[in-house]
C-alpha cells in the first residue's frame, strides 16, 4: 500500500526515484543492488550500484496468474560472479524489489517479491528470470501412493534427527577426483554402504554450502570411497571440511532397522503388487484358500 507521503512525491513534477533489489541466497547470504548511481541502505541491507543491475517492465496481474519479469546486470568479483552462478549459489534465491526515493529511503514501495528462475550468462553479463510468489502454485502437490517413503531424510515429514551420534560425520577432504570422487582413510566405524543415498555437504573452503547426493559408498584397497551422482560445481581442496550424512533408500525395512523411525514412515508398504492388480476372477470349486 502506498503511503500518502510517498504518493505525494510520485504525484510531484520531479521525482527522485530508483529501484533496489535484495537477493537472499539459500545459504543465507543477503546481497543488495540498486540502479541509482550511489549506494543506499534500509532494512539493514546496503544496496550497491556495482553490478549495473536493472530490470525490465514488471508484469503483475490479479488472481493466480504468475507475475514475471527479468533482471540483467554485469558479472563482477565484488557482486555476482560467474563462478557463483556456475556453482548454483543463486539457484532459487529469494528476491525483493522496491521503488525507493533515494533522498529518503524510508519512502519506498515494495513492488515485487519472489525468486530467481533461470539464469543465463553471456559477454560478461547475466540475465535472470524473476518468478512471483504464485509460481509455487504451479508445482505438484499431494502425496503419491507408493510403497517407498516419499519424505526426505531429516525433513519435517520424516522428523528424524540427523544430529544423533552415528548418523552424520564431519571430516576433512583428503583425495578428490573431479569434485565427484572422494577417498578417505578410516570411516571403519560405519557399516558398508552406510552413506549411500545420503548427502555430502561442503562446510569449509571455496565450495562451502554446496552438497551432492552419494551414489556409491564402498571400500577399495583399504580406503573408503564416496562417489557422488554429479560432481560439485566448485573446486574442493584437500583439507576443506565436509559433512557426510547417512543415506536412506526409502524402504520400510531401512526405516525400521537403520533409523528406528517407522512411526514417521511416509510410504504405503502394504500396497498390493502388480500381480494382484492385473489378477482376473477365475471359476474354481471351493474357494477356501487352500492349495
Amino acid at each position: 500500500m502506498i503511503s500518502p507521503s510517498f504518493q505525494a512525491r510520485l504525484a510531484g513534477g520531479a521525482t527522485t526515484l530508483c529501484r533496489a533489489w535484495a537477493l537472499t541466497r539459500r545459504d543465507g547470504v543477503v546481497m543488495g543492488f540498486t540502479d541509482h548511481d550511489r549506494a543506499i541502505a534500509f532494512e539493514g541491507i546496503a544496496f550497491r550500484p556495482d553490478s549495473g543491475m536493472t530490470a525490465r517492465a514488471l508484469s503483475q496481474t490479479t488472481g493466480l496468474s504468475v507475475d514475471n519479469s527479468e533482471a540483467v546486470g554485469a558479472l563482477s568479483d565484488a557482486a555476482i560472479t560467474e563462478a557463483d552462478i556456475l556453482a548454483g549459489r543463486f539457484d532459487g534465491a529469494g528476491i525483493r524489489i522496491w521503488l525507493v526515493d533515494w533522498r529518503d529511503p524510508a519512502q519506498r514501495l515494495l513492488q515485487f517479491s519472489g525468486s530467481l528462475g533461470e539464469i543465463s550468462r553471456a559477454d560478461g553479463g547475466f540475465s535472470a528470470e524473476l518468478r512471483g510468489l504464485t509460481e509455487a502454485l504451479n508445482q505438484p502437490r499431494g502425496q503419491v501412493y507408493q510403497k517407498r517413503c516419499s519424505a526426505v531424510l531429516g525433513d519435517a515429514r520424516c522428523r528424524f534427527d540427523l544430529g544423533q551420534p552415528g548418523y552424520a560425520h564431519d571430516l576433512a577432504a583428503e583425495l578428490i577426483e573431479g569434485a565427484r570422487l572422494f577417498r578417505f582413510a578410516g570411516l571403519d566405524q560405519f557399516a558398508p554402504r552406510w552413506f549411500e543415498a545420503g548427502r555430502l555437504i561442503v562446510t569449509g573452503g571455496s565450495a562451502a554450502g554446496l552438497s551432492g547426493i552419494v551414489k556409491n559408498d564402498r571400500h577399495e584397497d583399504g580406503v573408503r570411497v564416496i562417489e557422488l551422482w554429479q560432481g560439485l560445481r566448485a573446486e574442493v581442496a584437500a583439507g576443506d571440511m565436509l559433512r557426510l550424512e547417512a543415506g536412506c533408500d526409502k524402504r520400510a525395512e531401512t526405516c525400521r532397522v537403520k533409523f528406528a523411525n517407522m512411526v514417521n514412515f511416509q510410504g504405503f508398504p502394504h500396497l498390493p503388487g502388480e500381480d494382484w492388480l492385473i489378477a482376473a476372477p477365475a471359476q474354481v470349486g471351493a474357494g477356501d484358500g487352500g492349495a
